[in-house]
């Protein structure tokens, strides 16, 4: 995989949060409690949960992980009350104003790029808005998705047992049936994110789109 960066992953972060930005501006006000992919929150909590994790500085997200006792839903949840205005206008503001932000917690910082990809699908996708996001970029943030455990975020153990193929870009992971599709298709899966019947092939893509107890 070819190296990238860390200027590299900024200018695609800012790229994307502008992106965001500019596909959310002319929002009509009851298609902001659209529920996004990200199971219970709508797609303002998700814009507020943004604006909230590029404010995040490593010092912050230790104390704010401290404050919720390590659970990081309950930091979330904090998070989102704490940068959702009254009004979605005022919150897209606020992204707007962070958007050149490189403020990080202390994680890889391929971390900053599965939260721009994945959040970015889980507010377009439910309002029928079409993005295309750089596969090879893409690829960098699934690596570390295939690499990072469920329980701080990533898809370890969702990916485990499948042959990921990217059909799109350089990705190819594990072992075992085999899963072939878009990179971004790809990432969403392993994120826990619901993908197109359409968006992957092959024998394993039941096991990897299925969660556990729903066969």
């Amino acid at each position: 995989m070819t190296a990238i960066s860390k200027d590299d992953i900024w200018a695609a972060v800012h790229d994307e949060r502008q992106n965001l930005i500019d596909d959310l501006a002319a929002l009509d006000a009851d298609l902001w409690s659209t529920p996004s992919l990200c199971p219970g929150w709508d797609v303002h909590d998700v814009l507020a949960h943004l604006v909230d994790s590029a404010r995040t500085t490593r010092v912050g997200y230790v104390s704010q992980l401290v404050a919720a006792r390590f659970d990081f839903d309950r930091a979330n949840a904090v998070g989102i009350e704490r940068q959702k205005a009254g009004r979605p206008a005022d919150t897209l503001s606020a992204f707007r104003a962070v958007r050149s932000h490189t403020a990080t917690p202390p994680v890889a910082l391929a971390t900053r790029l599965v939260e721009a990809f994945v959040h970015g699908e889980d507010i377009r996708r439910p309002l029928g808005i079409g993005h295309q996001y750089p596969p090879e970029l893409i690829a960098r943030a699934l690596a570390y998705q295939v690499r990072t455990s469920v329980k701080i975020g990533g898809g370890k153990e969702m990916a485990q047992g499948c042959h990921l193929v990217a059909s799109d870009t350089e990705f190819d992971h594990g072992d075992g049936p085999e899963v072939r599709g878009p990179a971004i298709a790809l990432l969403l899966a392993v994120s826990g994110r619901p993908v197109a019947a359409d968006e992957l092939t092959g024998p394993g893509t039941h096991a990897l789109v299925t969660p556990p107890g729903e066969d």
